[in-house]
C-alpha cells in the first residue's frame, strides 16, 4: 500500500488526466522555507508541503530527509488535509529499514499513523467536511507531513472532541489490542490475560481495554533502574499485577496464581525465551497470539504446552485485519467508535509520549531507536 513519491498524493485519480511529468512531486531546494496558509476551499494559496522523506533503506538518521513537496489541485473525490500529529511507532523504523513486511516503493513520505483535519473537499466527496479529523485506513499514507492531497477513500473520520494525542495514536495500537482481546478468546470480567512488552504502546492499551471489561492483566516487563515508578504508572491506569521477566521462572508466580486465575490469553510482542515462558503459564485450552518480535528472536513452543495443554499459537498484524474488513467499513468505524467512548470516559489514554516539533526529526527518531525507552515520539506539525 505504499506509494512512490510521485503518487503519494495523487490516489484514485482518473488515468490520463495529469501526465506523468506533470504528477511528478517536486522537491524545492530551499528545505527551511515556511509553508504557505490555505485560503478557503475556494482556492488555496500553498503549493508545497513539508515531509519526511526516504529515498533508500537505511538507517533513520542517514536517510530520512525533511524536504518541500510539490501538492497537486484537490481533485472531485479528494480532499485536503492538514496533518496535526504523528507518532514515530517501531513498524515505521522497520520500513525505513527494510526490514517490514511491506515496505514502499522509493521514494516515499514516512509515516504509518498520525490525525489530519480537513481543510478542502473535492465536489463528489461525501463522508467528510471541512473541519473534520482523520486518520488513515492503512499502512502506508506518509503521516510525517505537514500537508496531503488524499482520497476520500484513504481516510475515516474521528470525531474532534477527543485529545489531539488519543486521536493521533489510536489507528494502530489501540486498534491491534481491542482486535487481539476481542477475536481469539471469549474472555469475560474475572478472566486473566498475561502479556510482555507491557509498557509498550499495545501493552498500555490493552491494560486499560482490559480493566474497563474487568478482566485481570498480569504485565511483564524488562528489569531497569525505574522499575518502580513504571510498575506504579500501569497499576495507575489499570494494570492488575506487574511483575519482571525474570519472576516468570520463579516460584512466586504460583502464589499469583492464588489469587488471580491463570491466563486464557497470552499476548506476544518480544518473541524468544519471554513468549515460552508466557505459554508455560496458560491455562488448558488458551491461546497464545504473538504480534511482534522485539528479541528479534524465534517462538520456541514445548512440546509438552501443544500436547498436554492443548494451547493454541496464532499470529496477529492489524494491517492485514483492516484489509481483510475493507469490504465492510462497519467493522473498523464500530471500534473506532467503541475507543473513542473509551476516551471520553477517561478508560483509554493515550501512551506517555514525547511531543517533538517536525523540523526536530533527528532527535525524534534517535529517542524512538534507544532501548527501554518508556515514551512514545510524536511528531507535531
Amino acid at each position: 500500500m505504499w506509494l512512490p513519491l510521485h503518487r503519494l498524493c495523487l490516489r484514485s485519480r482518473a488515468v490520463g488526466r495529469r501526465s506523468v511529468g506533470a504528477a511528478l512531486l517536486e522537491c524545492s531546494g530551499n528545505r527551511d522555507a515556511v509553508v504557505s496558509h490555505f485560503s478557503g476551499p475556494a482556492g488555496r494559496s500553498a503549493q508545497t508541503c513539508k515531509a519526511l522523506v526516504f529515498r533508500d533503506h537505511g538507517d533513520p538518521a542517514r536517510v530520512v530527509q525533511l524536504e518541500d513537496l510539490h501538492l497537486p489541485p484537490t481533485g472531485e473525490k479528494d480532499v485536503l488535509v492538514k496533518f496535526l500529529a504523528a507518532p514515530i511507532n517501531p513498524s515505521d523504523i522497520n520500513m525505513i529499514e527494510g526490514t517490514y513486511a511491506v515496505l514502499p516503493d522509493l521514494p516515499a513520505v514516512g509515516g504509518n499513523e498520525g490525525v489530519a483535519q480537513v481543510i478542502e473537499v473535492g465536489s463528489r466527496v461525501k463522508s467528510l467536511k471541512a473541519g473534520d479529523w482523520v486518520i488513515p485506513r492503512d499502512a502506508g499514507l506518509g503521516t510525517w507531513r505537514t500537508e496531503a492531497v488524499l482520497a476520500e477513500d484513504d481516510v475515516v473520520s474521528l470525531p474532534n472532541d477527543i485529545p489531539l494525542l488519543s486521536a493521533a495514536t489510536l489507528g494502530v495500537n489501540p486498534c491491534t489490542a481491542f482486535r487481539m482481546l476481542a477475536d481469539f478468546e471469549d474472555l469475560k470480567p474475572g478472566d486473566s490475560v498475561i502479556q510482555n512488552a507491557a509498557n509498550s504502546g499495545v501493552g498500555q492499551a490493552v491494560i486499560q481495554i482490559a480493566a474497563a471489561r474487568g478482566i485481570n492483566t498480569i504485565n511483564v516487563i524488562r528489569d531497569r533502574p525505574e522499575f518502580t515508578q513504571l510498575s506504579d504508572r500501569l497499576k495507575a491506569i489499570g494494570a492488575s499485577h506487574v511483575i519482571k521477566e525474570e519472576a516468570l521462572r520463579r516460584p512466586e508466580m504460583k502464589e499469583l496464581f492464588k489469587t488471580c486465575p491463570k491466563p486464557k490469553l497470552a499476548l506476544n510482542g518480544v518473541g524468544g525465551k519471554s513468549a515460552t515462558e508466557l505459554l508455560r503459564r496458560l491455562q488448558v485450552g488458551g491461546s497464545m497470539v504473538t504480534y511482534g518480535g522485539m528479541s528479534k528472536q524465534p517462538v520456541t513452543v514445548p512440546v509438552s504446552a501443544l500436547i498436554f495443554k492443548d494451547v493454541k499459537v496464532r499470529g496477529f498484524w492489524v494491517t492485514q485485519w483492516k484489509r481483510d474488513n475493507s469490504h465492510d467499513g462497519n467493522a473498523f468505524r464500530a471500534m473506532l467508535d467503541e475507543l473513542c467512548s473509551l476516551i471520553r470516559k477517561g478508560k483509554l489514554t493515550a501512551p506517555a509520549c514525547t511531543e517533538v516539533r517536525l523540523q526536530d526529526y533527528h532527535k525524534a527518531l534517535d529517542a524512538a531507536m534507544q532501548p527501554l525507552i518508556s515514551t512514545k515520539q510524536v511528531l507535531i506539525m
